[in-house]
């Protein structure tokens, strides 16, 4: 094994251009893969992580997935009618025995369940008039349900509580509106009912969306402003196991009918694009390292190609074709080793090097930089795909190579 080694190696040392631009091209994939998992896989987790923190892992809501069938369907099911302009039935909206539902499933062993009545609001705060989203909630269920709590930048959650008509605001509302804490502001609701409300706290989730435009009250608050009173529109749910969120969603709206989505179906969107970044990230970094694969080919072939005639000599003093073979088989698994190893290094310092820029980005989330997930894992995958990719790059140059006849080169030789 020893012998078959210096012999890997010199052949590799002889051309040291070309085996230079092979390890180059390996340690280039290997790196950049790291680099791009560590920056798009850090911005997935850190996405839905903020997403599992402030939002619950199932809402029911007070609608349906599909409406319901008219009279004259139900009764011709099979009859060739075509239904135009038909008017939604007025009815008051919000799910039935909501409350009974809460129970009913807070029942559950590892399920916590707030009951919520969503609704728009225009927060006026001198001259100015701002539109948001007002969730009427019960802050005892609700700081079991979301991170609203800690996601307090001033004020607390028993606000609502010690407050006649307390509110909190998102950071990026409070804002629009020019309010702080202890501010008191009018709230007006579509029902047309006014109250003076003051802010008891303001949060920071990192999510645009809620920060810009929510804002928190007590449900029977909410209910008077709504004008609906003992009506919820909304039963928020939070489990142990978010992976049993999608089957439980399916389970409740079987059960009660409304529509029931888990986070991977509101964000399911969102989530399409990680798959699409994974698919580009992989592609990007599989064409680096065929590239380099292609360099590996070609050394090995050239070096075939000049040693024949050493290949002969080493089978006709008796070096079997599994050595011959293993000889070309050790120049990729070295090249492959080596362009491994400094690619894990350039690897690291490409993440080092994302990880000290700074800048501000305001979209799905707020960042104020690269957000950069580290594990050992990216670095077993790019060596993984790089030792594969040299040794089928070597293989194939090897066989050719072990399936040389001594005799025809010696005589042609001759």
């Amino acid at each position: 094994m020893r012998l078959i080694l210096d012999i890997a190696v010199t052949h590799l040392v002889h051309r040291k251009r070309q085996t230079l631009v092979s390890v180059l091209g390996v340690a280039m994939g290997v790196g950049f893969f790291i680099g791009m998992a560590a920056m798009m896989q850090g911005f997935q987790r850190y996405f839905v992580a903020k997403t599992i923190d402030v939002s619950p892992h199932i809402i029911i809501k007070d609608e349906y997935r599909t409406p319901p069938p008219q009279p004259v369907e139900q009764y011709y099911r099979a009859g060739a009618i075509r239904l135009l302009n038909v008017q939604p039935r007025d009815e008051r909206r919000g799910i039935k025995n909501g409350m009974a539902v809460v129970d009913a499933i807070a029942r559950q062993p590892d399920v916590a369940v707030a009951p919520t009545l969503a609704g728009q609001i225009f927060l006026r705060y001198g001259t100015k008039d701002v539109s948001a989203t007002l969730y009427g909630i019960e802050p005892e269920k609700e700081r079991r349900v979301t991170y609203l709590e800690q996601d307090l930048v001033a004020g607390s959650l028993n606000g609502l509580y010690t407050t006649a008509n307390g509110i909190i605001l998102g950071s990026g509302l409070a804002d629009k509106v020019g309010a702080a804490t202890g501010d008191t502001l009018s709230i007006i609701s579509p029902a047309g009912v006014i109250l003076k409300m003051k802010v008891v706290g303001v949060f920071r989730s990192g999510v645009t969306a809620k920060d810009n435009y929510e804002s928190f009250a007590l449900l029977k608050k909410a209910q008077i402003l709504q004008d609906r009173a003992n009506v919820v529109n909304q039963i928020r749910i939070r489990l142990r196991d978010i992976n049993q969120a999608a089957a439980l969603a399916r389970s409740l709206e079987t059960r009660y009918g409304y529509r029931t989505e888990s986070w991977e179906e509101t964000n399911k969107n969102v989530l399409g694009i990680f798959v699409i970044q994974n698919g580009i990230m992989y592609s990007t970094v599989s064409a680096i390292l065929i590239v380099a694969a292609f360099g590996i080919f070609n050394i090995i072939t050239t070096v075939i190609h000049e040693k024949e005639r050493d290949i002969a000599i080493l089978k006709s003093i008796g070096f079997e074709e599994g050595a011959i073979r293993g000889i070309f088989l050790l120049e990729g698994a070295v090249v492959g080793v080596v362009g491994t190893l400094i690619g894990w290094a350039l690897g690291y310092g490409l993440t080092e090097l994302l990880a000290s820029v700074r800048f501000n980005v305001e979209g799905f989330v707020k960042t104020e930089g690269f957000v950069l997930y580290y594990t050992f894992r990216h670095y077993l995958i790019a060596g993984l795909f790089a030792m594969i990719a040299s040794l089928v790059a070597s293989y194939l140059p090897a066989r050719k190579a072990a399936a040389v006849n001594p005799v025809d080169i010696i005589r042609g030789g001759a």
